[in-house]
Formats: structure tokens, C-alpha cells, sequence
């Protein structure tokens, strides 16, 4: 059986393609879902992707990668970034890697948009590559975790 991924998207993310597109360009949530599930087959991983407008169901999804024991959670915690401490607490009780992935550079935004409450409890963060960002998360933790390429 694969080793899975969590990937698990917050708040307005189902809205990619139609909100903002000058900003976060016009691909769907339907077209990183398949993104991501390309890039996990490429590495053996099975994709179980999320997205949640509600903190408690996206603390639920960590909590339930946890006792999966998956190899890994790449997160884009989108508006929670920068205030949900519940998902910070949840990605350091359970003890899956992640990766925090933005389609944005964060960094270049707003300057509220510059501080993460995830960043801390994260490998790493990925930001501003679009949503091919969530393809690099997959192909770094297939690095972290020593997992083999199937090309």
C-alpha cells in the first residue's frame, strides 16, 4: 500500500480560478487537486486532498493524518496562516512532517500577511510558485522521507 499525503487547503481556496485571479492566477482547486495527485504517483504516495472554509474540520484532517501515520501533510492554511493557533497545536502534537505552501509570496504581500503561525511547526515553506508549489512540497518530501521516484 502507498504512503500518503495529506494535502489540506483553508479557508476561500475552493474560490482559486475565480478570486482574484490577477493575484492567484486562474487555475481551479480542481487543477492543484490533479497536480498534486500527479506529483504523488510520480513518488508512490496516495494524495488524500482536502479543503476546508473550517478550522475544526482541518485540525480533524491533521489529527486523522496522525493516526494514519502518513508519510506527510503539505498544508496551505490560506487566511488561518496567520491566526490558527489550533492548527499550529494540532501540526505539533501529531508527529507527520509538513510542508506550508502558499500560491503567493506571502512575503511580498501585505505586511499581516507575513507572519505564520504554521511556519514554526513546519519542514518548510514553499511561497509565490503558483500552484506548482504544491507539486515541489510533494517532490521534497519524497526527499525528507527518502522515497524513491517512479518516472
Amino acid at each position: 500500500m502507498a504512503k500518503t499525503i495529506y494535502v489540506l487547503n483553508g479557508p476561500n481556496m475552493n474560490l482559486l480560478g475565480t478570486r482574484q485571479p490577477e493575484i492567484y492566477g486562474r487555475a481551479t482547486i480542481k487543477d492543484v487537486e490533479k497536480l498534486c495527485r500527479d506529483a504523488g504517483k510520480r513518488h508512490g504516495f496516495g494524495i488524500e486532498f482536502h479543503c476546508s472554509n473550517h478550522e475544526g474540520v482541518l485540525v480533524d484532517l491533521i489529527q486523522q493524518a496522525g493516526a494514519a501515520k502518513a508519510a506527510g501533510i503539505v498544508i496551505n492554511g490560506a487566511a488561518l496562516t496567520t491566526t490558527s493557533i489550533s492548527i499550529h497545536d494540532a501540526l505539533k502534537s501529531v508527529r507527520v512532517p509538513a510542508i506550508e505552501v502558499h500560491v503567493t509570496n506571502i512575503f511580498a504581500r501585505e505586511t499581516w500577511r507575513h507572519a505564520s503561525v504554521i511556519a514554526p511547526v513546519a519542514k518548510a515553506t514553499m511561497a509565490g510558485f503558483g500552484i506548482h508549489g504544491y507539486a515541489l512540497a510533494i517532490e521534497a518530501m519524497a526527499q525528507m522521507t527518502g522515497t524513491k521516484s517512479k518516472r
